[in-house]
């Protein structure tokens, strides 16, 4: 037993996973405003910088949790769902990042409403990611745990909402699009989109779990 009190018990997982929540929504306010001011190429420079910058700090959360993970005798809740957790959140952060380096390297020279509303929602779905995941360190009270399962529930919503405007989207592109060169750009584009709200889905996906064995 001895071994055991020598150990670290608990850690800060729950200020951490805040932590690299709150760097996700960074990033994703940072595209956004990407989007919103693209044709003003220094704005864009200078926001893509802040997609970078966050999406690095949230990679220093990630390796510190799951450095924890090995370190910490004792974790609040189970050690597979804090590397689940902690490593689909980083993952989100990772697509918010490769959607603006695909934009600049696929040299697209315009955003259109498909990307426009895409960015919406994956803001949205961040948003309400970053609010579920603040909600578990407490579940045990019945109410918070009942009000995360919701904030979930709003997240598959906003995902199913990305996925309508990404196939009304692609049906647009081949359909009225010319230029082979713009559909494939485009269509990458609008699948890295929609992949954002995608992940944000299986993170709510683990949450309830989480929400169902914690609370």
């Amino acid at each position: 037993m001895l071994f055991g009190k020598l150990l670290p018990r608990e850690g800060n997982f729950y200020e951490m996973f805040n932590q690299h929540a709150g760097r996700v929504v960074e990033a994703a306010h940072a595209f956004s405003r990407l989007v919103a001011n693209y044709d003003d190429v220094d704005q864009r420079d200078r926001h893509a910088r802040d997609v970078d910058n966050a999406e690095r700090a949230a990679d220093r959360v990630t390796h510190e949790v799951n450095r924890l993970i090995h370190k910490t005798f004792i974790t609040p809740i189970d050690r597979d769902q804090i590397h689940r957790l902690i490593n689909t959140m980083d993952d989100v952060a990772d697509l918010i990042q490769d959607s603006a380096e695909t934009m600049a390297l696929y040299d697209l020279r315009r955003v259109n409403e498909e990307i426009t509303r895409l960015t919406d929602l994956s803001v949205k779905c961040v948003e309400r990611l970053r609010e579920a995941v603040s909600m578990i360190g407490s579940l045990a009270d019945p109410a918070t745990a009942e009000a995360a399962l919701k904030t979930c529930e709003e997240i598959d919503r906003l995902e199913s909402d990305a996925d309508r405007v990404m196939r009304a989207a692609m049906t647009r592109l081949f359909r009225d699009e010319p230029d082979v060169r713009e559909v494939l750009k485009l269509k990458a584009i609008y699948e890295l989109l929609e992949t954002i709200t995608d992940k944000c889905e299986d993170v709510a996906n683990v949450i309830e779990g989480i929400v169902l064995e914690n609370s």
